[in-house]
């Protein structure tokens, strides 16, 4: 589209910058719902998730232990060589 005065880029503009503010709104929105933190509304659930934290947080340790072991720690911080470099 091409522009011959500056209404019509003034114009263009504001359309943009509330398609931009709309688009905003509506990604916080989103992104608000999916961090909110749900509140378990019973003992079952409570307990419920914190056994799923607890088998979160073993995963990712199993994981950091098994790349130390294989390959040396997460590109080379937790290796052996990372060791003897600080001496």
């Amino acid at each position: 589209m091409a522009y011959r005065t500056l209404e019509e880029i003034q114009l263009r503009k504001d359309q943009l910058r509330e398609a931009i503010d709309r688009e905003s709104k509506q990604i916080s929105t989103t992104w608000s719902s999916l961090s909110a933190r749900k509140e378990s509304s019973t003992r079952g659930e409570y307990v419920a998730n914190l056994v799923s934290y607890g088998v979160t947080a073993f995963d990712a340790l199993m994981t950091m232990r098994k790349l130390k072991r294989n390959y040396g720690g997460i590109m080379g911080l937790l290796g052996r060589n990372a060791k003897s470099r600080k001496r």
